[in-house]
């Protein structure tokens, strides 16, 4: 069964973000997968998923995003 089509963006305060980075970044050490929850839905990925970072500036504006990307098998 196909997933729902999904694209959300959930503020989070300095404190939970640094543990969700803490959290990740054990991950990415040890090799392992990862799980997170994000608005309310609980996500696995998997070990091995392409980690990049993004810069976009448009105008004024500029962000900075840090991806994971990975195929559903």
């Amino acid at each position: 069964m196909a997933k729902k089509k999904r694209d959300v963006e959930k503020a989070y305060t300095n404190k939970q973000m640094i543990a969700k980075l803490k959290r990740f970044a054990d991950s990415l050490a040890e090799d392992k997968s990862f799980r997170i929850q994000i608005a309310g839905e609980r996500i696995h990925v998997p070990k091995g998923a392409t980690v990049n970072i993004e810069h976009e500036r448009e105008d004024d504006n500029e962000e900075i995003e840090f991806q994971i990307k990975w195929k559903n098998v």
